[in-house]
């Protein structure tokens, strides 16, 4: 997923047309920040062997790659390009027909593939082996046709798109397809397995579409008896779901899907809560404070907020489309709009508690019959969730969130999670600190290669709580709509009368029009002053600036379980915004995949992909001050007798996007997904369509072999 904080020149139509993760060559770089690009030693480089399999079509990334016990592997074609070849332009899931990896240890199974050079290449998804095959395609009838396939529906069932609503909308619907997981079917069942897919749109979607093997070992779908579970009460009940991006299959068998709500960042980039509180907002405010603003997605457009917010994008706000759409699912009315976008005027019946979205969302209890039981793990966190990994001690789970100054995260359980009901699993969460001199220039003297340092981490814990308090504490702002947010930050209350009459004005057409326009403009005043108190002040709506400064003293002072009880909820519900207040080093940038071998224990390795070595890692500040890799880095960690990691060692570097394509095409460029198999190699999945300086724009797959010798 491309986080777009500092490539903001992508407009919301643009991003509903093509799928929000879509970045060309107009699109500003990561690159642009201010440490320049330099010749990294090491950069690229591989701790073992590196083999292309596959390209995807043009415009689309590498995502939900899943390899079935006989070695089949499938992924998602996510947001394509409308001008590619046949049936290569839809987005769908797919799997390669008539090939299968050996899960032998090593990659002699396949021949690696050429670059895709030409248009033909380019425009179609090609392999070293097999034939890539449709199981399912974003939109088609599924459902005995009450539904479509990735399409999320109103309580009523009316589809949520752009053809039926006006107004901004997290990707087209059903256009980004991304994690899969296939979970065994049950004895007594019909089918083979369950097909569980992300769509990473907002409102967001999770499909399940049955599978059956055939007899010579093809694949089979029944789109007559899928479902999309967001339309599912289960799951409609907890406030639907989000940007439901990566996940993983947990050791119970059980698919997790993560919400990667980008639009969760209370503060800037390397800024901190406190900062705000001492020295005011002015370039620091993150889109989290603009949740329930009226058509929010245009917060920082104004020429006002630009010099008062001292010229600085508000992160996150992107990922603020979608937002209204997602009111409309939960069942409000929909306001007043013109065509193309949204008016002014503020939703005040329904809306979302943005404390719902941003977790692990976990499904259990599944049948032919019945859909499955939607868990969201609060008790995890909250952030942008590209992927957990959930250990075979069924209490650690390690988590992944993409963008720009964010972090990896661990949770650690009280106990078996699969022995209580989930809402009382409860356990610790813990934000990582990177200790040792090597990744600090200030200490060591010298910028180091990401390349030849290993990364030191204690893990720094945040609280102690349960699913069940979580739960009670997101709930405290269920209320909340639109209206509270000029209600509680604008001292003119002229805005409610278009509030309260779509059409003031008496007499003719002409005053009733005269009327509606001063109406806008009492309205357009309003929002401007609660803009500015917000960014003064913080949203007064939801958790306070004061409270997270306040959590932080006690925890300094008492330590995580000495807070106060009604400060408990601060790290759990605010994340990010906790562990920056304390010193935690959430500094990563593009943290987009995590994951071990399905039977992994002490001793084997997680593998943590950082999509982009660069901006907060590279920069002046924090704990981490490296050379810059544009095209990012993989590590591992070895799992310790307690599933704890403490040792991060890069395997894989991407090239610096000063390398040229001698350098750059077969150089593993901006990690996504990584998926271990059985026998302990890793696929690689890109996401930097059209970066650096290849000579061709695809995104690949890439085959790790950690151990080539053998």
């Amino acid at each position: 997923m491309v986080d777009l904080d500092r490539r903001n020149l992508m407009s919301s139509a643009v991003a509903a047309a093509l799928g929000a993760s879509v970045v060309g060559t107009g699109v500003a770089s990561a690159s642009d920040s201010e440490i320049p690009e330099s010749d990294t030693p090491g950069a690229p480089s591989v701790k073992g062997e590196l083999k292309r399999f596959a390209n995807t079509a043009f415009g689309a990334e590498v995502t939900g790659p899943y390899v079935f016990g006989d070695g089949t592997l499938l992924f998602s074609n996510q947001h394509p390009e409308e001008n590619n070849q046949g049936a290569f332009k839809y987005p769908g899931v797919g799997y390669f027909s008539g090939f299968q990896f050996e899960l032998d240890g090593d990659n002699d199974d396949f021949e690696e593939l050429s670059i895709p050079n030409d248009k033909d290449k380019q425009t179609r998804i090609r392999s070293s082996a097999g034939e890539y095959t449709y199981l399912g395609v974003g939109r088609e009838p599924i459902n005995g046709h009450e539904e479509r396939l990735g399409v999320t529906q109103t309580p009523d069932g009316t589809d949520i798109t752009l053809d039926n609503f006006e107004g901004t909308q997290y990707g087209a619907a059903a256009t980004n397809p991304d994690c899969n997981q296939v979970v065994e079917a049950g004895d007594d069942s019909a089918y083979d397995g369950f097909l569980y897919t992300n769509w990473e749109n907002s409102p967001g979607n999770v499909s399940r579409l049955p599978l059956t093997r055939t007899e010579d070992g093809e694949w089979e779908a029944d789109p007559d008896n899928a479902i999309n579970l967001a339309n599912t009460e289960s799951l409609r009940s907890l406030g639907g779901t989000r940007i439901n991006c990566y996940g993983d299959k947990t050791p119970w068998g059980t698919m997790v899907s993560s919400e990667e709500n980008y639009a969760h960042p209370r503060v800037n980039y390397t800024n901190t809560v406190g900062d705000i509180v001492e020295d005011g907002g002015e370039g620091r405010t993150g889109a989290a404070q603009f949740w329930n603003r009226p058509n929010p997605t245009v917060v920082g457009s104004g020429d006002w907020f630009g010099e008062y917010n001292d010229g600085v994008y508000t992160q996150g706000a992107f990922a603020l489309a979608g937002v209204e759409f997602l009111a409309y699912y939960l069942g409000a009315e929909q306001v007043d709009q013109d065509a193309g976008g949204n008016t002014l005027e503020p939703i005040s019946d329904v809306y979302p508690n943005p404390y719902r979205y941003g977790y692990q969302l976990e499904f259990r209890e599944q049948g032919d019959d019945e859909p499955p039981t939607a868990i969201k793990h609060y008790v995890m966190g909250r952030a942008s969730w590209e992927a957990p990994d959930f250990q075979n001690d069924h209490k650690t789970v390690y988590g992944c969130s993409d963008g720009d100054s964010k972090g990896i995260y661990k949770f650690v359980a009280d106990e078996d999670m699969t022995t209580v009901d989930p809402m009382a699993i409860s356990g610790t969460l813990y934000a990582p600190k990177i200790t040792n001199d090597a990744a600090n220039v200030e200490e060591f003297g010298s910028r180091a290669s990401p390349a030849q340092v290993d990364l030191a981490v204690e893990w720094i814990p945040l609280g102690s709580a349960s699913n069940a308090e979580c739960e009670a504490w997101i709930a405290e702002y269920d209320d909340v709509t639109q209206a509270d947010y000029l209600e509680a930050h604008a001292e003119s209350q002229g805005w409610k009368s278009i509030a309260n009459d779509g059409n003031p004005g008496k007499g003719s057409d002409k005053g009733k029009a005269k009327g509606k326009q001063n109406a806008q403009e009492k309205l357009q005043a309003a929002l401007e002053e609660a803009d500015r108190e917000v960014v003064e002040n913080g949203n007064q709506n939801y958790i306070t600036n004061e409270e997270i400064v306040e959590w932080a003293d006690q925890w300094e002072a008492k330590g995580p379980d000495g807070v106060d009880e009604e400060l408990r909820k601060v790290p759990f519900l605010e994340t990010r915004a906790a562990a920056k207040e304390i010193g935690a080093s959430i500094e990563f940038n593009k943290a987009e995949g995590v994951d071990s071998r399905e039977d992994a224990s002490p001793g084997d390795y997680v593998y943590f992909g950082i999509s982009e070595f660069n901006d907060d890692l590279a920069d002046e500040t924090g704990d981490i001050q490296m050379d810059r890799v544009d095209g990012g880095v993989v590590y591992r960690a070895e799992l310790e007798n307690d599933y704890d990691v403490s040792t991060l060692e890069p395997v894989i570097v991407g090239p610096d996007f000063s390398d040229g394509p001698a350098d750059a095409n077969d150089a593993l460029r901006n990690i996504d997904n990584v998926y271990v198999m059985d026998d302990g190699r890793v696929l690689c999945c890109e996401d930097g369509f059209d970066e650096s300086n290849r000579s061709y724009p695809n995104d690949c797959l890439y085959v790790y072999d950690p151990n080539p010798e053998n």
